[in-house]
């Protein structure tokens, strides 16, 4: 009934990040998917990984030897990414989304995270993520993976 409750939900309230993430799981569709709680994981062959709706992308880089308890803390933080699409529909983009994109990728933030020690998770939007995801999956994925 959860799952149910969960693939409704990002389908009405958070149809647009739930689109956007079906159009890249179509394009991804060779790749390995599973299931995690009611939404759908792709591995793909980038170092980063991405969550749209209930549709999860995360590296396939963390599965080598000794690598699969980062690889599964992965999954979790970003399950934590798609309840805050859940709780902020139409505005997760916004207030999830775009930040978390330009604080991965900016050089500026790259590098002050680099030369100030700081966590990429201790960012509102990773922090809270790391929290919701634990939270609901019973796992934790918190700490500098």
């Amino acid at each position: 009934m959860k799952t149910c409750l969960y693939k409704i939900c990002q389908c009405t309230y958070g149809i647009l990040q739930t689109v956007l993430g079906l159009l890249l799981f179509l394009i991804k569709y060779k790749k390995p998917h599973y299931n995690f709680h009611g939404a759908a994981v792709t591995e793909w062959e980038y170092g980063s990984s991405v969550s749209l709706g209930m549709f999860i992308f995360v590296s396939d880089k963390n599965k080598g030897a000794g690598e699969s308890e980062r690889h599964r803390r992965l999954i979790v933080h970003e399950y934590g990414h798609t309840l805050q699409s859940l709780v902020l529909g139409p505005l997760y983009l916004i207030i999830i989304g775009i930040p978390s994109f330009l604080w991965a990728a900016v050089p500026f933030f790259r590098r002050l995270r680099r030369e100030r020690g700081i966590s990429y998770y201790a960012f509102y939007t990773e922090s809270w993520a790391n929290a919701w995801g634990e939270g609901a999956a019973g796992k934790k994925p918190s700490g500098d993976f």
